[in-house]
């Protein structure tokens, strides 16, 4: 039975969290990320990393948009172009489902004039500069050589996240030698 549910809790799927294992924490892009997988299929592997805001708002990218909305480091492909995720497919056409009501992209256009009358919140929509991709069974192949844990998204709302202690709280409801890595210095040199 405890196999059964390893297999369930590993098994790649679009709307799934991917958390960094500590053993990767060498890695500059994904070190202490939370990624919200929102493409799988045979060709490979899309995500956003949730919890590494940049140092831009939206209106250093777009300055006739008078908006404060983080920008976020979504992954090291394509970081020259931004990216968003929503959940109001209701006031932005041509979005994709990700899962439970999770939606990527959509008409840009329509997503600029909402911006600029006020007509998303903070925790509607959120932005990403580049993605986190992966070919063909690569994924697979970083789960089995354990980079990443795989777990059910179980957030109402996922844009309402921490994004500071997001990857060491999913490491502490882990549990056993979890707790250890979650607590230890994100620079252990500086300890």
């Amino acid at each position: 039975m405890g196999n059964k549910i390893k297999m369930e809790s590993t098994e790649i799927k679009k709307g799934k969290l991917l958390i960094a294992e500590p053993s990767i924490l060498n890695d500059r892009s994904f070190n202490r990320t939370v990624i919200l997988l929102s493409e799988h299929n045979d060709e490979g592997s899309i995500g956003f990393i949730m919890n590494k805001p940049s140092n831009y708002i939206l209106s250093d990218l777009l300055p006739e948009i008078a908006s404060d909305l983080t920008i976020y480091k979504g992954g090291p492909v394509s970081n020259e172009n931004l990216y968003f995720v929503h959940r109001v497919p209701q006031l932005i056409p041509d979005s994709l489902e990700i899962a439970d009501g999770i939606f990527w992209g959509g008409d840009f256009e329509v997503v600029q004039e909402l911006l600029l009358n006020n007509n998303l919140k903070n925790d509607d929509i959120r932005f990403f500069l580049g993605y986190s991709g992966w070919s063909k069974d690569q994924l697979q192949d970083e789960l089995e050589t354990t980079s990443w844990m795989v777990i059910e998204n179980q957030y109402q709302n996922i844009f309402e996240i921490s994004d500071t202690s997001f990857w060491k709280d999913q490491l502490m409801r882990l549990g056993g030698e979890y707790r250890i890595w979650a607590n230890a210095p994100e620079n252990p040199s500086l300890n």
